[in-house]
């Protein structure tokens, strides 16, 4: 038996996994934390509740990480999974045991190459940040280990298409899970140039689009990492040392464009954790930015200025409460294409993320640059539900007075944590150097920069949000807001 640390056994396979290890089938760009709680989590559970039998070979994608870290505890590690659901707070420990093989192809590319030739190997699975799908030109197939991430799975498919000489049934199954909208399409459209870059053979090009298959993807689960103020708390709940453990929210959403073959490759259905494979992921992107994060982006404001410092404070007052509960189930959800009954069950799910009570979630770190967010996750609900009922949504257009005001003067007698890109900053100062609030409200929504048309045409905007921030500076945000509704309604 291994040495103990601290009185508690080391964490390894001989000691807490029965020397198990299982066939890599998973191909996996990236160590982080997300990953390692999410799609880890995913393969995990169908492992121990299917015998899905899924080893993954995790790589380090960049030239600084962690993967020989994580080999100290042969890449085992804890997830803690802490949240509410219904009302009832949730408190899991998971285990996960399925990386078998870490690699730094910046040591040791081959090693890299060498997983490319398995037979085992099926899917090829990543999160590099949004900016990891890209094109590097200066990227050169060699013995030496590119730069970009797209280029690594240029040269692992080409090793595997040698390998197996062009066998059409040695294609793999590559799931993207990075935030830009067709992340698998454009992974895709960027290997296709590295085929011409490094004027490899046609067919292989060939074999990319005949053999592989390309799944655009949406994620959803707040991963806020290691536990470092809780550290020694969590410690305590586990009879191993752990230095890679994770928290995690229970929410899971996992949204896969695929058809049948996919679920017979990946039988999530089988399970309980929402992977929803679907024709189309659309809807479900567009219900997450709406619902979600344009709820999110429409509260920062208000709630900071009403006195609250975080989400959870937001959904547990009962005045701001009332706010989210207009904006998202009279406001957001009825001009959204999905089943009415789906989008409430989901508004729901998001509500009880607010309240989890194990994530401090800070409203002024979700302001960062909240005017370009604005523009993406709530303008298009304004407009929508103006040209659908021909009437603005007026508690959502409240919460643009508050954005527009937020990027104002003073808020009794404190700043506020505005945080933008210096050029947003200077165009939201010079509207409000404006002699009279009407001016600098058309300035604000007369800016094509950022909103990418001329708000001014809005029958009604203009008077509204004027009208908000009159009432918001005179009698504050509660007062203001119950006088603003009683006005239009």
């Amino acid at each position: 038996m291994d040495t103990q640390i601290n009185n508690k056994l080391k964490l390894n396979r001989e000691n807490f996994g029965g020397g198990k290890t299982y066939p890599i089938k998973v191909l996996q760009f990236g160590e982080g934390n997300f990953l390692r709680a999410f799609v880890d989590f995913a393969f995990h559970k169908l492992n121990k509740e299917m015998d899905f039998n899924a080893g993954v070979a995790v790589v380090q994608p960049l030239p600084g990480g962690m993967v020989e870290m994580l080999d100290e505890q042969d890449a085992m590690y804890t997830v803690f999974l802490n949240g509410v659901k219904n009302g009832n707070k949730i408190q899991e420990i998971h285990l996960v045991d399925n990386i078998v093989k870490t690699i730094n192809p910046y040591k040791n590319f081959q090693t890299l190459l060498d997983v490319a030739k398995l037979d085992s190997l099926e899917f090829i699975i990543s999160n590099t940040t949004e900016a990891g799908i890209e094109l590097v030109e200066t990227d050169v197939l060699s013995e030496e280990c590119p730069k970009s991430y797209p280029a690594k799975v240029a040269a692992v498919l080409y090793e595997r298409y040698k390998h197996f000489n062009g066998d059409r049934s040695k294609g793999l199954t590559i799931i993207p899970c990075e935030l830009i909208n067709y992340n698998a399409d454009t992974l895709k459209s960027i290997l296709l140039q590295y085929c011409e870059l490094w004027n490899l053979e046609k067919d292989f090009a060939d074999w990319i689009n005949e053999a592989c298959a390309f799944h655009n993807t949406l994620v959803d689960r707040i991963v806020p990492g290691y536990p470092r103020e809780e550290a020694e708390e969590f410690g305590n709940r586990i009879d191993y040392q752990d230095k890679f453990m994770v928290a995690a929210e229970p929410f899971f959403l996992w949204v896969i464009e695929g058809d049948d073959q996919l679920k017979a490759k990946l039988p999530f259905d089988k399970i309980n954790l929402d992977v929803k494979i679907v024709k189309d992921m659309q809807p479900y992107r567009n219900r997450k930015v709406r619902i979600l994060n344009g709820v999110h982006t429409a509260m920062v404001p208000f709630s900071l200025m009403y006195g609250n410092e975080l989400v959870q404070e937001t959904v547990e007052n009962p005045f701001t409460m009332n706010y989210v509960s207009e904006i998202a189930f009279n406001e957001i959800v009825p001009t959204l294409d999905m089943d009415k009954k789906e989008l409430k069950d989901f508004t729901e799910e998001v509500l009880d993320r607010f309240r989890n009570p194990f994530i401090r979630h800070q409203l002024s770190d979700i302001a960062l640059n909240s005017v370009s967010k604005f523009k993406v996750r709530v303008l298009p609900t304004i407009l929508e539900y103006f040209e659908q009922n021909g009437k603005l949504p007026y508690h959502l257009v409240f919460g643009f007075a508050c954005l527009i005001r937020f990027y104002g003067k003073e808020w009794n007698g404190k700043s506020l944590p505005v945080k933008d890109s210096a050029d947003v900053v200077q165009k939201m100062n010079k509207a409000w150097s404006n002699p009279s609030l009407e001016q600098t409200v058309e300035e604000v929504l007369g800016n094509e920069e950022f909103w990418g048309e001329n708000l001014n045409s809005v029958n009604g905007l203009n008077e509204a949000i004027t009208f908000a921030i009159k009432n918001i500076d005179e009698k504050g945000i509660e007062k203001g807001y119950q006088d603003y509704i009683k006005h239009f309604s």
